[in-house]
């Protein structure tokens, strides 16, 4: 602790301890007069606030504090004459290069042998973490209330489609609790990864596993971190898609096979876009979303079942693009065309063409 000499100690020793104590500790200890003039200075204050001792001593504490917040060392001044004290209190102080610093205050009365308060001592703690911490919760609690009301929107209208395309009870429970299941994997994906995103690779890899058959499933293409709205959306793509192979399509007979590519291309207008294609062959004919037999046929030519729905017009309007869908003897494929922007996780500060590279 730097102190003015020419000030008698009883203790030489207790005071050399206390000297010792202070200088080594990690808050800033300040000590200061009745006018606000700082008379005492340890090392953590140097480090915190860029000020040596020899700046700051015989200083007003007020360059330590935002012009429009003098006024609180008028108020903490008036406290310490009536012999109270302020207890970690927040507040926002300026360093030497003018930079602001959160931190946490208290400031203590100090009296001579006379009990009179000659003073007051303050120590400073950097709370900038703790109010960093503090900021990403606050946003992080309102992105999941965002997320929450969206997953909500999703499963309701998930329910309303799929009540109308169902023929009885049993039905409708077993593909509505197909479909929760599916959003939830995807949502365990944002969970894992802290809200950061997902790997197509993942995603594709997550929706599929229930279907089985791993070997009959090829995947091709740029390893592309997906930001949560297309993590949503291509993962109830995928889950469609897989559910209809599995009953109708490549994967429910002998020798089917599903190919996952996707690629990453300039587009006409000099924006990155992104393209994935779905396709399956099984050599068996009618593979094909909702080519189903009996009064489901029929029912199929009246309206487009949820799957097609999701795929035509879902999936491509939420993220921003387009797509096809084509049904064939034997074979089906679902090609999507998005801008880039609306499909992966922004790289700031990095070549996203470099990051896509394959």
């Amino acid at each position: 602790m730097t102190s003015p000499g020419g000030i008698f100690r009883p203790n030489a020793n207790a005071d050399a301890r206390l000297a010792a104590i202070v200088d080594s500790s990690y808050d800033a200890i300040i000590g200061k007069d009745l006018n606000s003039v700082i008379t005492d200075w340890n090392h953590a204050a140097e480090r915190m606030f860029g000020y040596s001792a020899e700046e700051v001593i015989g200083q007003s504490i007020l360059i330590l504090i935002p012009d429009h917040m003098h006024s609180e060392e008028t108020e903490i001044i008036g406290r310490i004459r009536r012999g109270e004290g302020v207890g970690s209190l927040e507040t926002t102080r300026k360093r030497k290069d003018g930079s602001l610093i959160a931190v946490s205050i208290t400031v203590s009365p100090i009296r001579n042998s006379a009990g009179e308060i000659v003073g007051a001592s303050q120590i400073a703690r950097d709370i900038t973490s703790a109010k960093e911490s503090e900021r990403r919760i606050r946003l992080l609690m309102r992105e999941v209330n965002h997320r929450v009301k969206n997953q909500f929107a999703v499963i309701l209208s998930m329910v309303r489609e799929t009540s109308k395309r169902s023929t009885d009870p049993a039905e409708f429970e077993q593909m509505i609790r197909a479909r929760i299941m599916a959003l939830s994997r995807s949502h365990d994906l944002l969970v894992t990864s802290e809200w950061a995103g997902a790997s197509l690779f993942d995603l594709v890899q997550e929706h599929l596993k229930p279907f089985g058959h791993e070997e009959r499933i090829s995947l091709s293409g740029p390893l592309l971190t997906l930001q949560s709205n297309a993590v949503q959306n291509l993962g109830m793509a995928f889950h469609e898609l897989g559910t209809n192979s599995s009953k109708y399509g490549a994967l429910a007979v002998d020798g089917g096979h599903v190919e996952i590519t996707w690629k990453v291309e300039m587009g006409p207008d000099a924006r990155r876009r992104f393209h994935l294609l779905w396709q399956e062959t099984s050599g068996a004919a009618g593979t094909g979303i909702a080519q189903k037999t009996g009064k489901e046929k029929g029912a199929a030519a009246e309206r487009k079942g949820f799957g097609t729905v999701v795929l035509q017009r879902v999936a491509p309007q939420s993220l921003s693009g387009s797509s096809s869908l084509e049904r064939s003897d034997g074979s089906l494929k679902w090609a999507l065309d998005a801008p880039l922007e609306a499909i992966i996780v922004p790289q700031l500060g990095t070549d996203t063409d470099s990051d896509i590279a394959v």
